[in-house]
């Protein structure tokens, strides 16, 4: 849903692409906005509003929202427990937060490039200061980021046994 980088609103949504390199439809979007008129997430369900609160249910899509630099590790902390779903978050790779995910999700991908994010205008916004993390966790998280990396969206990080 959003994207700290780019500051001035809370409402900036990941781009079609990254969903067509995934090659997966999610059960639920654990973060969405209200109007969805410019977002993409192709998602059975959505919650708009208390979501770390909220029953999860499926395969999960959360691009979280920005509330802070360390905010993120709640919303990993929720997807850790429910084990089946997709979080994006900036790169932030010498946070505890990050470092906690990497360790705690299946696979985790660095995507290509900076994503050019898009706002509640429906304008593709400038590149953020940041590249992105997508943490996979579950078997259809593990097969979509297998897509999108023969796709050409970034690479996966493998964990050791």
């Amino acid at each position: 849903m959003s994207h700290e980088a780019l500051g001035k609103s809370d409402e900036y949504y990941t781009p079609e692409y990254i969903f067509r390199a995934l090659k997966c439809e999610f059960d639920m979007d654990a973060a969405s906005p209200v109007d969805r008129r410019f977002c993409c997430v192709p998602a059975k369900d959505f919650i708009t509003k208390d979501s770390l609160v909220s029953l999860w249910q499926g395969f999960i899509w959360l691009n979280p929202p920005f509330e802070g630099r360390n905010d993120k590790k709640k919303w990993l902390d929720k997807m850790n427990k429910h084990r089946n779903g997709i979080v994006l978050t900036p790169d932030r790779s010498s946070t505890d937060w990050w470092q906690d995910a990497a360790l705690e999700c299946d696979l985790l991908m660095q995507i290509r490039g900076k994503i050019k994010f898009v706002n509640d205008k429906g304008e593709i916004c400038k590149q953020p200061a940041n590249g992105t993390t997508l943490f996979g966790y579950g078997p259809k998280a593990r097969m979509a980021l297998i897509n999108a990396q023969k796709s050409k969206l970034g690479i996966i990080l493998k964990q050791q046994p």
